[in-house]
């Protein structure tokens, strides 16, 4: 089947003898430029002859041309394609002057800050954060019921949807985090979401007044989140934290919004006492502020009864309970939600509409499906076994190899494990050599957002393998007493 083919191709008249020099130059031209690219395959020359309304020993003598010169590859049987390697002219018009970058740009889009690569190269030892395991995950009943999903969406009538999303989804996610999280909330109070990020990125567009609204931040704390209404025209503030979680008493007055990671503080892991949630509420009502209550992986709990959500604290509708799929399922999935108090839903909905109008129907049916046949919780509960063993086998390594050296912050639940460095020794130095070594490894000094920098490192329980954990932190602790002696000498 020969490919589709829309270059225009504008030439003389039939009987003109410029005919074969005006097609064989427009076609190299068209490969030169990009708008043939390489590898491409050409039309046949019948085609090619219909097309351009040329003889067809017009298209064969400009396919020999492009040949001979190197612009095409003809292999019999399967037919003409842009070669590979062809040397392209500099475009004149990449340059653009400082005062067009000024004008066009948003101020924070001009130098945008720089996020972790999301591909890189495998490890031998990956304790990289943020990512889950997915060996274990049932894909055959996924796609058993995405291939339902698509049957039922090939029978309904053409048309866009709700951008609050499918109401089967929000039901069954209502079900799901009262279940999980014991949050009262009903299908009316959610909106989907491609993930946490988008639901960041709708909440600033509906609440940021550019130079104007005060956001508070944990400090170190989740960079994508300040990102997002920083890009707003938000002013940050930052605000640390300690063992209970962000310290109320460090918020300045006038905040208008607060973000936190109350279940499992990102990245240090602290779970915030319930005196401490109720403090931070407390202190929204009485300023008039919001508070976005990020519960990213509080589904992975190992020990004790979970605390609140601050959404369940709350009576006065100031808290967003944000909430994904990215951790329990997989990241490449992109649904998460957002439950909204019911005076900002309308603007909610609304934001989700003109971002992307909704998000995709097979995905949203289908979790809907997997969450209703029980296999979420199924998955759930099992992962929660294996990252709760490698939590435990990993706790054990630091304390026998190198407990001279790291302190693990005692973690209730949560994907990742932290321990703080003691004494000198730099942690980004040691993370540097671990990765030569192959271990992907990141240290906390990637997420302070002022100036509250960490020395320690975050160990992702996603990607390492329970047999692995012993071995690879035997190798860090190597690392790590290495550097000491030489800081000694």
């Amino acid at each position: 089947m020969d490919p589709i083919f829309e270059l225009s191709l504008v030439l003389p008249t039939r009987d003109s003898r410029n005919l074969l020099r005006a097609l064989h130059h427009q076609l190299r031209a068209a490969i030169v430029n990009g708008e043939l690219q390489a590898g491409l395959r050409l039309p046949a020359t019948r085609k090619l002859a219909a097309l351009a309304g040329v003889s067809r020993n017009t298209a064969v003598a400009a396919y020999d041309l492009l040949q001979s010169q190197g612009y095409i590859t003809i292999h019999p049987g399967a037919g003409a394609f842009v070669a590979d390697n062809i040397s392209r002219p500099a475009h004149h018009n990449t340059a653009i002057s400082h005062s067009r970058v000024d004008f066009c740009l948003n101020a924070f889009w001009r130098n945008p800050p720089a996020l972790s690569a999301p591909f890189q190269p495998p490890y031998r030892f990956d304790f990289r954060i943020g990512l889950c395991d997915i060996s274990a995950f049932p894909f055959q009943a996924w796609q058993r019921l995405l291939l339902r999903s698509q049957r039922s969406l090939s029978k309904a009538p053409t048309a866009y949807s709700d951008p609050q999303g499918q109401s089967t989804l929000r039901n069954m996610i209502a079900t799901h985090v009262s279940t999980i999280r014991a949050v009262a909330v009903l299908a009316d109070d959610i909106v989907v979401t491609a993930g946490t990020q988008q639901a960041l990125d709708i909440l600033a567009r509906i609440l940021v007044t550019a130079g104007q609204t005060k956001v508070a931040f944990e400090d170190p704390g989740y960079s994508p989140a300040r990102i997002a209404f920083a890009a707003a025209g938000a002013h940050v503030v930052t605000v640390p934290v300690d063992k209970n979680g962000i310290i109320v008493e460090k918020i300045p007055p006038g905040t208008h919004i607060i973000y936190v990671t109350p279940t499992h503080q990102f990245p240090l892991g602290y779970t915030m006492s319930i005196a401490r949630r109720v403090a931070l509420l407390n202190f929204a009502q009485q300023q008039g502020a919001i508070v976005i209550e990020d519960d990213y992986d509080s589904e992975f709990r190992y020990k004790g009864k979970p605390l609140d959500a601050l959404q369940n604290l709350d009576n006065n509708g100031s808290v967003f309970y944000l909430g994904t799929f990215s951790k329990s399922l997989f990241p490449s999935l992109r649904l998460g939600f957002v439950l909204t108090p019911p005076w900002a839903r309308h603007a909610v909905v609304a934001a989700k509409r003109f971002n992307d109008w909704h998000s995709p129907i097979l995905e949203q049916e289908t979790l809907a499906a997997f969450i209703a046949e029980g296999h979420l919780a199924r998955h759930i509960r099992k992962m929660r076994k294996i990252y709760e063993e490698r939590r435990t086998l990993l706790t054990t390594a630091i304390n026998r190899h190198c407990g001279d050296l790291l302190e693990p912050i005692p973690a209730v639940c949560g994907l990742h494990l932290t321990a703080l460095v003691k004494g000198n020794i730099q942690a980004t130095t040691i993370a540097a050599q671990a990765e030569k070594i192959g271990m992907g490894l990141y240290t906390l000094d990637r997420y302070p957002i002022a100036g509250n920098v960490q020395n320690g490192f975050a160990f992702g329980l996603g990607l390492i393998e329970a047999e692995q954990v012993d071995e690879a932190v035997r190798c860090l602790a190597g690392l790590m007493f290495d550097a000491k002696a030489i800081s000694k000498r």
